[in-house]
């Protein structure tokens, strides 16, 4: 079945979904195709990847500068276009029984750029630091790290190509030179070409393949939604695991491996040192070491744009790419309602312009909506606390990692179908050597223990039997839930193609596909939703509404503002599933309220968009999708009939260019 849409004003978007499923898709489908019936992807047995790590002989993970010449280097985005940072490393790392940290101060951090690759014109300076892994165990390796600088450019041009070096020339010490490309200006039609998504890469065999093939489809931005280099499945002797608390039970500290940081961090330098890569935390960041402290690495190796997006962490923050705010939250820190996390997700929500930036996508590591035994319900507690201010403020997608397997959610909201709710989708199959999830709590047998999904570090107990739907009274479905429209195991990559204000193509790239093949592609489509909760002013238009009407029920959100007291008598109705339409006026006066309503057993539900104009009385003006013209006519209102096909033959005409532009 498909969502029913009908648009307030909004007959424009009306005809760019229909032609959206019919010209400009070319047969694949879109978002208003749904909800799917689930579907999952037999397991192929004969693909297993190769998950196993890459050793430190190999010369992708080597270190090849002498002296203090930078490497490692990678670019990050800061809040908006015209900023980004630059970070390297340079000196080398020190691990023992005896160790003694660099002094940060021996080495400048300076970038040199401009549009032009030679001369550099322009020059930047940072900042530098060092970091410490250390164990107070007898027998356990202590670790220190080479200066890690971060450099911040500014006033850079969008769209543009600039090219850098970095180092310190006084020494001399700087690198060869760099380009990256900044990110388009942020507006409705304006979106980097491709953004590459991925979760838990690590480095293994399998990460060269995803790598390899995300390369391939040449992404302006890399997105990593946790777990980058797995070194915390390794003692500090060097010694790994496909499972930590398998082989080192016995060890009194989850002990790390850093060095695999710098080998991460050599090889993926020819990807991000050209092409900015955001990174949120995982759990295999945590890295827990002396006085508790964790995410140390993390924290110290990756630029973040915390401070420009008003944020005082390193585990949560936004940027703007193009026409997309991206919302980096984090699962392994305080996310109830007095924490600081959720105090600036407000503030950060509620600054979001969405004719600016229409799209608003989230990210975090451990899904909300994953089907596999792995995890299963394990960040109840944070959708608990979060997930109605992401629905209240219109999210479109949602990405996460942390589960080993693909998996696309059809819109949801608190476990049930909603055309209003994000479109989830879990990347964590990067290729890390814990290899893939393959198991569903939907199988039998393999619904986990309620008491066995919480996780330490996120906090609480909130995976309770569902209470409402086929899986009441029950912790797990005995069926593919409904809410999941898609799921595979293999490994993989993403990428998310946003072609203007109302359409993204998302693809999923499997490892074993040739480069040009996929497993899962659909067209997301965004509808004019709830996007901000409160007004700015008296005087600009407040949001519009995504409600759904279902039988028996007339929302009060659809009435309020009618009269003086936020109803308006003749809209109620109890018994009959209807609609309250108003007349189109033929003057600016929207306190005359002639209601008509129409009994229609055939529509269970549907959606529709209220538009509300500033501090005035609400404005309803009901627009079927003008593709199906007999629905105008079905409504039983004939001033409202008329409306609505003259609109739709105007707004036909207007809609051609924008059909192109897709």
């Amino acid at each position: 079945m498909g969502w029913v849409v009908v648009s307030g004003s909004l007959v424009f978007y009306s005809y760019l979904l229909f032609i959206a499923a019919s010209v400009v898709n070319g047969g694949i489908p879109t978002t208003l195709d749904g909800p799917f019936k689930p579907v999952t992807v037999p397991l192929d047995k004969s693909f297993r990847g190769h998950a196993v790590d890459l050793p430190d002989t190999d010369p992708r993970v080597q270190r090849v500068v002498r002296g203090f010449e930078p490497e490692q280097i990678s670019v990050s985005l800061s809040a908006t276009h015209d900023s980004v940072w630059i970070s390297w490393i340079t000196g080398e790392y020190q691990i023992g029984t005896s160790i003694k940290p660099l002094n940060p101060e021996t080495v400048a951090s300076i970038v040199r750029f401009g549009r032009l690759k030679f001369p550099l014109t322009r020059q930047a300076s940072g900042y530098s630091l060092i970091y410490n892994q250390l164990y107070p165990f007898e027998g356990l390796q202590n670790y220190t790290s080479g200066i890690i600088h971060h450099v911040r450019l500014k006033g850079l041009k969008p769209n543009t190509v600039y090219y850098y070096q970095c180092g310190d020339p006084s020494i001399p010490a700087m690198s060869g030179v760099y380009h990256f490309k900044t990110m388009p200006a942020s507006g409705p039609k304006s979106y980097p070409t491709r953004i590459a998504i991925v979760g838990d890469l690590g480095l293994t065999y399998n990460t060269t393949s995803t790598v390899d093939h995300m390369t391939s489809n040449d992404p302006d931005l890399i997105v990593l939604v946790g777990d980058a280099t797995y070194a915390n499945l390794y003692l500090t002797n060097g010694t790994g695991s496909d499972c930590y608390s398998c082989s080192f039970a016995d060890t009194p500290i989850h002990e790390t491996y850093q060095p695999r940081w710098d080998y991460w961090g050599r090889y993926m330098q020819p990807v991000i040192s050209r092409v900015p890569i955001m990174v949120v935390e995982g759990n295999h960041e945590i890295e827990k070491q002396v006085e508790n402290q964790t995410f140390v690495a993390y924290s110290s190796r990756f630029a973040f744009p915390s401070e420009e997006s008003g944020s005082s962490s390193t585990f949560y923050y936004s940027f703007n790419a193009g026409g997309i705010h991206f919302i980096m939250l984090g699962g392994y820190i305080a996310y109830n309602r007095t924490a600081d996390q959720y105090k600036w997700l407000k503030r950060d929500l509620a600054n979001i312009d969405r004719k600016v930036t229409p799209w608003l996508v989230a990210t975090w590591h451990p899904p909300w909506y994953s089907t596999y035994k792995a995890h299963y319900r394990e960040a109840e507690c944070m959708r608990v606390a979060m997930e109605d201010l992401l629905y209240e403020y219109g999210a479109d997608l949602v990405f996460n990692g942390h589960v080993h397997a693909y998996e696309r959610s059809n819109r949801v909201y608190n476990y049930t179908l909603d055309p209003c709710g994000p479109v989830y989708i879990t990347v964590g199959d990067g290729g890390n050597r814990e290899k893939m999830a393959i198991d569903h709590a939907d199988e039998p047998g393999h619904c986990p223990d309620p008491s066995t999904t919480p996780d330490e570090y996120m906090g609480g107990f909130c995976a309770f039997n569902f209470t409402s739907g086929p899986a009441t009274g029950k912790f797990c479905w005995d069926r593919q839930p409904d809410y999941s429209a898609y799921r595979e195991s293999s490994f993989g990559h993403g990428i998310l193609e946003v072609k203007n204000e109302t359409h993204a193509l998302w693809t999923w790239h499997r490892n074993q596909d040739l480069y040009n093949a996929y497993g899962d592609q659909i067209y997301i489509v965004r509808q004019p939703k709830r996007e901000t909760v409160t007004q700015t002013s008296s005087t600009s238009p407040a949001p519009l509404l995504c409600l759904e009407i279902t039988k028996n029920e007339v929302s009060s959100e659809v009435i309020a503002g009618a009269g003086d007291d936020g109803t308006d008598p003749e809209c109620e109705c109890e018994d009959c599933y209807s609609n309250c339409i108003q007349p189109f006026p033929d003057d600016d006066s929207v306190n005359d309220y002639d209601c008509d309503f129409e009994q229609n057993e055939d529509r269970r539900s549907f959606v529709i968009f209220l538009l509300t104009l500033g501090s005035f009385p609400v404005r309803k003006r009901l627009f079927p999708l003008p593709f199906a013209n007999d629905l105008c006519r079905n409504l039983g209102v004939d001033d409202v009939e008329s409306e609505c096909l003259r609109v739709f033959e105007e707004e036909k005409e207007k809609s051609q260019e924008v059909v192109e532009e897709i």
